[in-house]
């Protein structure tokens, strides 16, 4: 379990040094101080391990994001916030940045792309549902907007909008209608 964690932690390292093109087994052994073959015999492939390592620092940044969501009020109170956390997530992490980063090797840019986000983008909204019941039959509409804004965001930081609380003023005056 050591070496495991060992590696995972150095294969971190060598993407926030390097981007996702840096990433090789040796590369990767050599800063976890371990043997190629010991990577090899725990993760079997270049792709098992970025896999493993970008999906324990997902699990990781998304449970900041719901602790920072606990106290929204109103669901779109919930999608704005839940935005403005993904970007300080994306920010504070280097990883995070290079994955939303297009480049070779990156396993996040394909075909499938909106596919693949579209679990995580529905457990993340989950919330919303309760906070707005009659929101269910538009949740995968949402989760869709949900992730195409998100990557904008991320992707094309504007001065314009560039704190948190501008990002916020932003989505507020463009995602939420005003009590009629």
């Amino acid at each position: 379990m050591r070496s495991q964690a060992k590696i995972l932690e150095a294969t971190l390292e060598v993407i926030r040094n390097d981007g996702f093109e840096g990433v090789s087994i040796a590369a990767v052994a050599q800063q976890a101080g371990v043997s190629r073959q010991t990577v090899y015999s725990i993760f079997g492939s270049r792709e098992d391990l970025v896999s493993q390592a970008i999906g324990d620092l997902l699990m990781w940044a998304l449970a900041g994001i719901r602790a920072q969501l606990e106290a929204v009020g109103s669901a779109s109170e919930y999608v704005v916030e839940l935005i403005v956390a993904g970007r300080t997530a994306v920010r504070a992490d280097p990883v995070l940045a290079a994955l939303l980063r297009a480049g070779q090797g990156n396993p996040v840019y394909d075909t499938d792309m909106v596919a693949r986000a579209k679990p995580i983008a529905h457990e993340l909204l989950s919330p919303v549902l309760a906070l707005d019941p009659n929101l269910a039959p538009h949740l995968d509409d949402i989760a869709q907007i949900g992730i195409r804004l998100g990557l904008s965001v991320i992707l094309f930081d504007d001065a314009a909008i560039h704190s948190d609380d501008d990002l916020r003023g932003f989505l507020t005056r463009w995602l939420v209608l005003p009590a009629p």
